[in-house]
Order: structure tokens, then sequence, then C-alpha cells
């Protein structure tokens, strides 16, 4: 079977990585309730990482790591194309030389984690009628987030861009962080 070449960003490997792994993980919390039994909260997945080496070899090989690092060093996300793997934005997150640099060999480890850039789902521009308090002072409601399947505090605040901090002081009804439900509002702050 010929697959094809892995890329990122403008950068196309000559020929594919010799190894690589990727990991997918999902988080999960798990909170004790009385006699004995455990309530347990899909947090959801958390990023995949892909890893890995490979070889370049014949001339011009410590060329093609440099070309390569070139691509590390510049800043921001982007297309990771794995041969077998989808498409997926992707930080290039740790590149390695793997022994002494040799004009016609080259040895190197990578690591790419992917990166998740939120959710689908639209604020609810409605008034609160939330569970949680409004917010003390002259706190400005911006929206009102209606929490579905799969949703943490901290990723509502990652999506909407508040910190955790204040997605928490918006909210003083929600005394644990870590256990929201299904169709609970939550106050994001402006």
């Amino acid at each position: 079977m010929l697959l094809t070449p892995m890329r990122y960003k403008d950068y196309i490997w000559p020929h594919n990585p010799a190894v690589y792994s990727i990991t997918c993980e999902r988080q999960v919390a798990v909170h004790k309730v009385p006699f004995g039994r455990h309530f347990m909260q899909d947090l959801g997945m958390s990023c995949r990482v892909m890893q890995g080496w490979g070889e370049f070899a014949g001339d011009g090989a410590y060329d093609e790591f440099r070309r390569l690092a070139t691509v590390f060093y510049n800043d921001g996300p982007g297309l990771l194309i794995h041969p077998l793997w989808q498409i997926s934005n992707a930080c290039f997150t740790s590149l390695k030389l793997e022994q002494a640099p040799l004009p016609d060999y080259v040895r190197y480890s990578f690591t790419f984690q992917e990166r998740f850039d939120g959710y689908s789902e639209s604020l609810a521009e409605t008034g609160y009628r939330g569970t949680a308090a409004l917010p003390a002072g002259n706190a400005r409601i911006e929206n009102v987030c209606t929490v579905v399947s799969g949703d943490t505090l901290w990723g509502i605040a990652r999506r909407y861009g508040v910190a955790l901090e204040d997605l928490l002081k918006a909210n003083p009804g929600i005394k644990n962080p870590n256990l929201i439900r299904v169709g609970d509002r939550v106050v994001i702050p402006c």
C-alpha cells in the first residue's frame, strides 16, 4: 500500500517517519456519593498527541533536518496531514535531534498536539433564569450559556475567552466547579 507523504503547514516529508503513535484520552471526573457509589462525569476529549521518529539519509540529510527545524520555529498551529489519520489543526511542540549529526544521516523525533478550537453551540441570548445567583455589584451580564452534555466550566471559559476565576465569580451559585449538569445556565461575564 502506497501512503501519501506526511505534511505540516508547507513542509512535506520526503518520506514518512519510520514510527509514529497517536494517543487519544478522555477526561473523566469521579465524584464519591453516599453508600459507596461514584458518579462519573465525562469531561470530554483531551488533545490528541502524535509523536514518533524518523530519519533522513543521503546527501543533504542535515539540510532536510534544517528545513524541518525551520517549520518547527514558526509560531502558531497548522494543518497536519497524516498518511493514515484525519487532518487536524496541530501545534508542532517538540523536535529533537537523536544523535550527533552526520553529513549523510540524521535521526530525529517529534511531537504534535492537536489544537481544538471550541464548540459549535451558540450563546443563549435570553434573560438570566439559571440556577446560579446573579453576580453581585454592578457586574454586567453579557450572555448566558446553557450547559450541554460534555461541557465543563473550564471548557466554557475557554470557549468564551474568559478566565475560569471570572466565570466562577459571575456564578456564585456553583459551589462545585467540577460538577455542572446538562441544562444549567452559566453567566458569561463581560
